[in-house]
């Protein structure tokens, strides 16, 4: 039988949730295109599959850059041996960082876009054009608190989630019909993983695991979105910690 394959595009730090989206569609029995900018990271991860026996492999990507995103997903559907082309895609990119919004640079705003927006838009449109002629697939996105509010000092931030949110609700209106299950996913809290450990570890020991959204927690929500019945398709969905204030 031909095992089916997925694409995590963002995978980063090996406890991060791009790595944890990975490790979970794996342990689902898919074959996982790892991608991301980081060669050693993403390679890392793949690796780490295969040692758990599954099956992966790692595909150095800029998201923000048309020619290789296309050239990411030419690669990841054609068909191999053994391996089916993918049916379930995640856009996972992103950046984010409080700047006093009088210091944020034209150039600084901008390339917030080009990663939490534009990347998005490029694989979102990259995703279709492969699922339309299949008529299946999944496109999961991951948006954050900024895709419904700008807070302070996330000006630049929030624009471009807001911008990828909008992408995914014109994608799942245009490609619904044409069975391509399009999602939004608002992660509403703070991560427990290595970005927030090594960025804010002040806050990580305030806050504590509890007070966290777990990766694989959250991993085991997006594998429930590809498993959906068509009749009862989830758009958007937010996740946050218990204790996490609305």
């Amino acid at each position: 039988m031909e095992r089916p394959s997925a694409v995590v595009v963002g995978v980063g730090a090996e406890q991060g949730l791009g790595a944890a989206l990975c490790r979970k569609f794996a342990a689902e029995g898919y074959h996982v295109v790892v991608a991301g900018r980081t060669a050693t990271k993403i390679r890392r991860v793949a690796s780490l599959i295969v040692e758990e026996g599954g099956s992966a492999e790692a595909i150095v990507t800029d998201a923000t850059s048309e020619t290789k995103v296309v050239s990411l997903f030419q690669n990841a559907f054609v068909a191999t041996s053994g391996r089916a082309v993918p049916d379930l895609i995640v856009f996972n990119a992103g950046n984010n960082k409080r700047i006093d919004f009088r210091d944020v640079s034209a150039e600084l705003f901008e390339d917030f876009w080009r990663v939490g927006c534009f990347a998005g838009f490029l694989v979102g449109r990259e995703a279709v054009r492969h699922l339309v002629p299949l008529g299946r697939g999944t496109v999961i996105f991951t948006g954050a608190s900024g895709s419904l509010r700008g807070n302070a000092g996330f000006a630049q931030f929030a624009a471009a989630k807001a911008g990828l949110r909008m992408v995914s609700q014109s994608m799942a209106r245009e490609f619904g019909p044409q069975g391509i299950h399009v999602a939004h996913v608002i992660i509403d809290g703070g991560i427990n993983g290595e970005r927030l450990k090594n960025a804010q570890p002040q806050r990580f020991e305030r806050t504590g695991p509890d007070g966290l959204l777990d990766i694989h927690a959250i991993a085991d929500t997006y594998w429930h979105l590809h498993r959906q019945e068509r009749t009862a398709w989830t758009q958007e969905l937010d996740l946050r910690p218990y204790g996490e204030p609305y």
